[in-house]
């Protein structure tokens, strides 16, 4: 538990650095073009499709009446925007998740091994198609369970923990790897992901928690339609800062736990060099006084053998 803190602290000082937030942009920039075109292409024929399959769903109408009822009769034009937004927010999030990977996780990582492992060697246990892979697989299950988890989103906190173990999950698999791949062999990096499992998963949900407050932002954007172009890039933003504080903190807390399996390897070996060393010692006065008894006996065989 200490070392999980230090590293979460760490990592959020880390943030703070001009570097980090130099490369942060990076992956905004990239991720508010993407979203801006998409927007600018289908943004109108999505909401419009939406509305029209809420406005002749039958089940529905009675939830409009009852909405007009109360006195909220223009809640009906909010819907379909936002179930827009809705179902294309994983799609920013894993977007965002998979820019900070490849634009900012080698370079953050590089950055904390700099200033706290100098030292440590570089394996090169991961490569860049084995990454890719790991990524795409990992990207795959994650949507796969968001669709198959859609219905249970109707029961409020449900709506918010499952995207949350979801994300969770899917950034501990992506920069779990990622951290790991330049300075960790293979065998290191299996053994590490084994021992440190749950460690990892637990950072990555709590990271993917973090996200939520985003999606805040994100949704809040249909409400202010006037702040509306500024809200996104926004919620993109702290997506990109979630995501490169969890490189940051995945970052500090593997390398840390991977110095820490190799300060124990050349301990076992210090450890097995020493006992061979002793075992020879106490079997070196054995060896000579066999070596005594060999040579009183073949003394004693000679002059038979003469005679």
């Amino acid at each position: 538990m200490k070392q999980l803190m230090d590293s979460f602290f760490r990592a959020a000082m880390y943030c703070l650095y001009p570097r980090v937030m130099g490369l942060s942009f990076l992956p905004l920039v990239l991720i508010v073009a993407l979203s801006w075109l998409l927007g600018y292409l289908y943004w109108d024929a999505a909401v419009t499709g939406v509305r029209a399959s809420l406005d002749t769903s039958s089940w529905l109408t009675v939830v409009w009446r009852w909405l007009e009822g109360v006195g909220l009769p223009d809640l009906k034009t909010v819907v379909a925007p936002l179930l827009v937004i809705f179902s294309v927010t994983p799609l920013v999030v894993v977007s965002c998740l998979l820019a900070v990977t490849f634009l900012m996780t080698p370079a953050l990582t590089r950055l904390v091994a700099e200033r706290r492992f100098a030292g440590l060697e570089r394996k090169h246990g991961g490569s860049l198609l084995r990454s890719l892979w790991w990524t795409l697989v990992s990207v795959l299950i994650a949507l796969g369970a968001l669709v198959l988890s859609l219905p249970m989103w109707l029961v409020p906190p449900l709506a918010m923990l499952i995207p949350a173990f979801v994300w969770g999950w899917l950034t501990y698999r992506i920069l779990a790897f990622d951290v790991l791949a330049e300075f960790a062999s293979t065998a290191e990096r299996d053994t590490l992901l084994a021992r440190h499992r749950l460690t990892f998963l637990s950072m990555g949900i709590v990271t993917g928690l973090m996200g939520t407050a985003p999606s805040l932002v994100w949704a809040s954007g249909v409400f202010f339609a006037a702040f509306f172009v500024i809200l996104v890039p926004l919620a993109i933003w702290i997506y990109t800062l979630v995501f490169a504080f969890s490189s940051l903190w995945f970052a500090h807390y593997a390398l840390s736990a991977l110095q820490a399996l190799r300060q124990a390897s050349v301990s076992a070996d210090v450890d097995q060099v020493l006992q061979a060393a002793e075992t020879a010692s106490e079997a070196r006065p054995r060896l000579r006084a066999a070596s005594l008894d060999t040579n009183r006996e073949v003394t004693d065989v000679l002059p038979r053998l003469r005679d």
